[in-house]
């Protein structure tokens, strides 16, 4: 491993290494870097800094209705989103894994082929609370 010494400018050395091409600091002072600078090391109120608390959406809220609002005004409780683009995400009847299939026979869906053989053997009454609960509006007689 060979270094050849360079000289700067400013009459300083500085090694570089042939494999790397990168400038061995090794305490000497970088010409980028402001000589008034000194890091604090520390953050928090010992570096001058507030240190901030963390509110929960709760005292939020309650912070907000003791600020005079006008109607028009956003908040909180009037935070209206526009619809995803994105479709619905289904999920298993039965146990609440991601579904990626749908039995045709009942209409419920199903994500292993041990919940497809579970849902075969239900009673209609069974199948007909499943969809009431999912607020399916194809009941199956």
């Amino acid at each position: 491993m060979n270094t050849n010494a360079e000289t700067v400018s400013e009459n300083k050395t500085v090694s570089i290494d042939p494999s790397t091409g990168l400038a061995d600091p090794s305490g000497k002072s970088l010409p980028f870097k402001a000589p008034s600078f000194t890091h604090s090391g520390i953050g928090g109120v010992a570096a001058g800094k507030k240190n901030r608390t963390w509110k929960n959406l709760k005292q939020i809220l309650a912070s907000e209705k003791a600020l005079p609002w006008q109607l028009n005004d956003p908040s909180y409780f009037s935070i209206d989103a526009p619809l995803s683009c994105k479709p619905a995400k289904k999920y298993s009847d039965i146990s609440g894994l991601p579904a990626n299939y749908t039995d045709p026979q009942s209409k419920l869906r199903f994500s292993t082929i041990e919940e497809f053989a579970y849902i075969r053997m239900l009673p209609s009454d069974v199948v007909t609370g499943y969809l009431t609960l999912r607020k399916a509006t194809a009941v199956v007689p």
